[in-house]
């Protein structure tokens, strides 16, 4: 199709190159085009004039789905004709997301080219913290009274309809306060002659403006919704919140956590996207972090430099027991914080955590220990002490990573700190130091040096 696209536009035959436009999803035109971008397939000129021949529908919701830098181009070429004329198309949270992304002399150009109503509500929303359900809502939906007829209801949807953004549910006011909410299915199927109060649910579902995007996002997974109303407090209805935008939020806090568990900083734009420059220093910090915390580590070998004089053959075993103690360390901590993320473990179920973790390496740490005793028999002539020792060390060592691995996230859930945090790269520097400890302690003891 892409090959097809180009084709046309070099031969210049525009009427059959609108008609293919016309049959793509504009995500799919969205993909074509940055692609050809990154690719030098297209100039900026012929990006411009293939978003021209879009339909004012479709061109809205390609304009929405483009990347920032993309969006921008397309900004500073469009009339501001034009520009009034995909702004009237989009919706109100849309607009708020695309604004969000902008430098100040763009935005103000948008807002220029939108009527003072949408610019007040885009006001509105802005208002709202960042990270908030206000800020991701949207402010059009079916609004309907009790007293209201099925056919009466059904007149409202046909008339204001097109310019909601979902009519599957509609919501019930009084007074401007949410008192009930009904299916679209719900009304289809009821006799014309009775009342919205009849047919409405009471028991539904909602959030509040300040409730963070991610509980509301995730509100909407748990109960299956394809909107969820939002209320201010005074249970005052004030917009609602799309599948759609749940959909994103939970991709962006699923991108911050995956960042964080790898040690880098979360960054908003992609990957090509994002600089060199910033790429380093988005991951610059953690990693200083970390090598900082590792000289404890180095510190405490120091300690123990008589030990490893006296037996030599123990400096051997260091790299595999921090290796085991990290690995079985970031197991514990990767499942607890998928456990926190998707509401399937809270605080108040530490102590049941502790027990099933330590269990589970007690069960793994015998079965290591065993198999590298073995090993160490074979290896080191047979010298049942130190095969004694490491593998006393290794279940000890297994048993606290599990242990470790599993409070570090539930603190930090309960501190207020994003549980991601205490992922791979930290438990592993937490842990080294401890193993260390664990390991000179015993194997000193042991044999008495």
């Amino acid at each position: 199709m892409k090959e097809k696209i180009i084709s046309l536009l070099e031969e210049r035959k525009y009427k059959e190159l609108k008609a293919v436009l016309e049959t793509m999803h504009p995500v799919d035109i969205v993909e074509m085009l940055e692609d050809c971008l990154q690719e030098d397939e297209l100039d900026e000129k012929q990006m411009i004039l293939l978003f021209r021949l879009l339909a004012k529908e479709e061109a809205a919701e390609v304009f929405t789905d483009m990347t920032s830098d993309t969006r921008e181009i397309l900004i500073n070429a469009l009339t501001d004709s034009e520009l009034e004329e995909v702004m009237e198309e989009m919706y109100v949270d849309d607009t708020v997301d695309v604004l969000e992304e902008m430098p100040a002399n763009v935005v103000d150009r948008l807002l220029m080219a939108t009527d003072e109503e949408t610019r007040r509500q885009i006001n509105g929303l802005l208002n709202y913290p960042e990270d908030s359900a206000g800020s991701i809502m949207n402010v059009e939906y079916i609004s309907l009274r009790k007293e209201m007829t099925v056919a009466d209801a059904i007149l409202k949807i046909r008339q204001v309809g097109i310019n909601k953004e979902t009519i599957y549910t509609c919501y019930v006011t009084e007074k401007k306060k949410l008192i009930g909410v009904v299916d679209v299915k719900d009304i289809l199927t009821s006799g014309e002659a009775r009342l919205i109060e009849e047919i409405m649910d009471e028991n539904f579902v909602y959030a509040k403006t300040l409730d963070d995007q991610e509980t509301v996002a995730e509100r909407i997974r748990k109960y299956g919704l394809i909107a969820i109303p939002i209320i201010d407090h005074e249970m005052c209805m004030v917009g609602i919140v799309t599948v759609d935008d749940a959909m994103f939020v939970l991709q962006d806090e699923a991108t911050e956590d995956i960042s964080m568990m790898a040690g880098v900083s979360p960054n908003e734009g992609s990957y090509f996207e994002t600089s060199v420059f910033q790429h380093a220093k988005n991951r610059s910090f953690w990693l200083m972090f970390l090598m900082l915390s590792a000289t404890v580590t180095g510190e405490i070998l120091g300690r123990y430099e008589a030990a490893m004089a006296v037996m030599p053959v123990l400096i051997t075993f260091i790299p595999m027991l921090m290796g085991t103690g990290g690995n079985c360390g970031s197991q514990s901590s990767t499942l607890v914080i998928r456990g926190i993320a998707v509401g399937e473990i809270e605080f108040k179920d530490i102590f049941r955590v502790i027990f099933k973790e330590v269990r589970i390496a007690l069960v793994v740490s015998f079965v290591l220990a065993c198999v590298n005793g073995l090993r160490i028999y074979l290896m080191y002539d047979g010298d049942v002490m130190l095969a004694l020792a490491i593998g006393i060390t290794m279940i000890a060592v297994i048993v606290m990573a599990k242990a470790i691995g599993c409070i570090l996230p539930l603190t930090a859930k309960k501190l207020g700190l994003d549980p991601a945090i205490m992922a791979a790269p930290l438990i592993t520097t937490i842990l080294d130091t401890c193993t260390i400890l664990v390991y000179f302690q015993i194997v000193t003891a042991m044999f008495h040096i």
